[in-house]
């Protein structure tokens, strides 16, 4: 993967560009004036054995005119393969917007992402920047795989602890609800059950017990759905998650 431009591929920072189709000293000049030609660039120093151009700036240049500059010369900058891992994917339509997203990256010839390993296999010469961003724009976090064995362990630290919080969240939930289910559907499963809830608590306190129970759920483990959901819905791009905040929410207010 080619050195990230930061700040939309924008940098002052140095970078090296890979080119191929040099055969000789020739070929080195002529795309070392192709690239100081294009503004911003301070200077271009291109090693015919490596085939690397390394590159300073003066100014923010924009990625795509070095591409450029070097194809209109002649060469070309080769495609590579990257993997993204992508944080905040919940279904199918999460996958299709970040496809599109990176799909539309300037420099992104495919983009496949896979749900089941949050990871996005790219092909082209675009920046790990671009990349990034593209991916924030469309709601998610991501990070580029340097396929060192620190980063696998802390990707799969990091799957763990999310394993560990569904459990803890999913077994709240289940604590809190299953009493509003044993007073609400009680009644209609025991018989006596209604005149018990009656003579003990009082219908009036088990419907404030009951929405105590609910909310403590909806807020608690389930405020996962509303965090997600709803700003995805700002963004004109609802997924599973809207659907559970949408419906929980107005499943609320028709109760009351």
């Amino acid at each position: 993967m080619n050195a990230p431009l930061k700040d939309h591929a924008v940098s002052f920072e140095p970078i090296v560009l890979p080119i191929e189709g040099m055969s000789c000293a020739s070929c080195v000049g002529r795309i070392e004036n192709a690239l100081k030609a294009v503004p911003g660039v301070a200077d271009a120093s291109v090693n015919l054995a490596t085939e690397m151009a390394d590159i300073s700036f003066t100014a923010p240049v924009e990625h795509g005119a070095l591409v450029s500059a070097v194809e209109d010369a002649g060469y070309s900058v080769p495609a590579t393969h990257t993997e993204v891992i992508i944080e905040g994917m919940t279904c199918a339509s999460c996958v299709g917007r970040v496809e599109s997203a990176l799909n539309a990256v300037p420099g992104v010839t495919q983009a496949t992402v896979n749900l089941a390993t949050e990871r996005a296999s790219l092909q082209g010469n675009a920046t790990a920047a671009d990349l990034i961003k593209a991916v924030e724009r469309a709601g998610y976090t991501a990070r580029v795989v340097d396929g060192g064995s620190q980063q696998q362990d802390e990707d799969a630290a990091r799957k763990d602890r999310e394993q560990a919080q569904l459990q803890r969240a999913v077994l709240t939930a289940a604590v809190l609800t299953l009493p509003v289910f044993v007073l609400e559907m009680g009644s209609h499963l025991l018989p006596g059950m209604h005149d018990l809830i009656i003579r003990t608590i009082g219908m009036q306190w088990n419907w404030y017990l009951q929405f105590a129970l609910t909310t403590a759920v909806l807020f608690g483990p389930g405020i996962r759905f509303y965090k997600k959901g709803f700003p995805a819905l700002w963004r004109f791009a609802p997924d599973m998650n809207s659907l559970v905040a949408v419906g929980t929410i107005a499943g609320g207010v028709a109760l009351t």
